[in-house]
């Protein structure tokens, strides 16, 4: 997949190579199941046309820029995916190109006229735009299907909407996804996803403090070492305590247990700088795992952890020994889920047999 950051002030204009396509406009936070029914219309039209399928979407969300502009966080939604794993998934759907348009002044207050005739007809020489049934667009949010639908046929271009996606009769939305992982609602996250929820990046140095767990927990080896991503917004969808898996570090995916948040028992002294981490330790470390790590260590490497189960959460602890004791629990919880999943996927195997 082609991804083009920005349409401004490039060199020489835009190369008649990046000219026509079939457009849909949007966030995309999730890439859920009606993301995905629409970037399959999406490609059966370009492939009609003869053209690439092209994703337009924003960085920072719009609504992440009006909230710091009106010093209202509070209005930011929570995000559920990080623009990796939002790109990764429209790759995952066949998207031949994604425009990442940068949200900040010059586009909010563009008028909806500018946009269509300037950049989308000027700069990408649409051919088709599909949009969702409650796109607005525009300085003020003036721009609606109608106006796209009649600067359409003024100018050569075809304009569809597609109506909201249902499953079981729940209209599938990123705000029910959202709904979803902040309740803790992991099976519904997924039904509406597709998938199970999951966060990947490239595995970043931490405090090392699970290691130092070591001697507080006799027995446990390395104490409880953990994997760190970050996550880059500040206001993830999703928090707590979690039962995961771990891919792409071993031929079968690790089980584990992982901490989506701020830490609340960690200092501010923290490496991360109180950023939000997904911190996951695997229940079990294969043979031979560490001699196929440069220098026996997961830094750098680039893992997806799907978060199955949570348990609870994020708590604060007020010692070492109560942190230590929290995570041991919390690795015997998560322990009891897969031996539980597993006695699940067992029975229905036998089942399915006779």
């Amino acid at each position: 997949m082609q991804i083009l950051r920005g349409l401004q002030n490039r060199p020489h204009g835009t190369p008649e190579s990046l000219r026509g396509c079939a457009l849909t406009i949007g966030n995309f936070d999730g890439v859920h199941r009606g993301h995905q029914a629409m970037l399959a219309l999406l490609q059966s039209e370009a492939r009609h046309r003869g053209v690439p399928s092209c994703v337009m979407t924003f960085e920072p969300h719009p609504r992440d820029y009006f909230a710091a502009r009106h010093r209202k966080p509070e209005l930011a939604p929570a995000r559920i995916a990080t623009l990796r794993d939002k790109l990764e998934e429209l790759h995952r759907c066949g998207v031949d190109r994604c425009v990442i348009l940068p949200f900040n002044e010059r586009l909010a207050s563009q008028t909806a006229t500018s946009f269509i005739e300037d950049t989308l007809v000027g700069t990408l020489g649409v051919k088709y735009v599909l949009v969702g049934d409650d796109f607005r667009y525009g300085a003020q949010r003036v721009g609606d299907y109608a106006m796209l639908d009649a600067a359409g046929a003024r100018l050569g271009f075809d304009v569809a909407r597609m109506q909201s996606y249902e499953v079981h009769g729940l209209r599938v939305s990123s705000s029910a996804v959202r709904d979803a992982l902040a309740e803790g609602r992991m099976d519904d996250a997924a039904a509406l996803l597709g998938r199970p929820y999951a966060i990947s990046g490239h595995v970043v140095h931490g405090r090392k403090l699970g290691r130092a767990l070591a001697e507080s927990a006799p027995g446990k080896g390395d104490g409880f070492r953990t994997l760190n991503l970050r996550f880059a917004h500040w206001k993830p969808a999703a928090s707590g305590i979690f039962a995961v898996l771990v891919h792409g570090l071993w031929a079968e995916p690790l089980r584990g247990v992982a901490n989506l948040g701020v830490r609340p028992s960690l200092d501010p002294d923290d490496v991360n700088g109180g950023r939000v981490l997904l911190e996951t330790h695997c229940l079990d470390w294969p043979a031979g795992l560490s001699a196929s790590l440069p220098g026996g260590e997961a830094y750098g490497k680039i893992v997806r952890v799907e978060l199955l189960h949570k348990l609870h959460d994020e708590l604060k602890y007020d010692s070492l020994d109560a942190l230590t004791q929290g995570i041991a629990k919390d690795v015997a919880d998560a322990r009891a889920f897969f031996e539980a999943m597993h006695g699940r996927t067992h029975r229905q195997t036998t089942r399915d047999r006779i």
